[in-house]
């Protein structure tokens, strides 16, 4: 899947402003262990799925260069811990937390998931 995701009209829902809560696509909709951008409420995020029910998202921006590149990262793992590699200069972070393991200083914005029957929505 190349085609960056866009969040249309779900996200008029009362409930989903109020909560911070954006349905995006559906569960489905993402390859294991593949990244898609998705724009959602204006921002750019990265969404990455690595197992059945686990997706994880950050911000689309690569926090070294500025540029919108982190859906086409590469995923690894630093022991338990589920890692995105930039695609430009190789900084890993954590998926979990955004912390950057190579370069001290750089973080990477990390959002909420869930899965609420087959669809992806996450916290802003």
């Amino acid at each position: 899947m190349t085609a960056t995701l866009e969040l249309g009209a779900l996200e008029a829902g009362l409930d989903e402003a109020a909560s911070g809560w954006h349905s995006v696509c559906a569960v489905d909709d993402l390859e294991p262990a593949w990244g898609e951008a998705a724009l959602i409420a204006g921002r750019q995020v990265a969404l990455f799925r690595t197992g059945a029910a686990q997706v994880f998202a950050v911000s689309h921006e690569d926090p070294a260069t500025g540029a919108h590149v982190m859906a086409r990262g590469i995923l690894g793992s630093k022991g338990t811990r589920p890692t995105i590699a930039s695609p430009l200069h190789k900084e890993v972070y954590d998926l979990e937390t955004g912390e950057c393991f190579s370069t001290p200083g750089l973080g990477l914005a990390t959002f909420r998931t869930r899965i609420v029957d087959g669809i992806i929505e996450v916290q802003l």
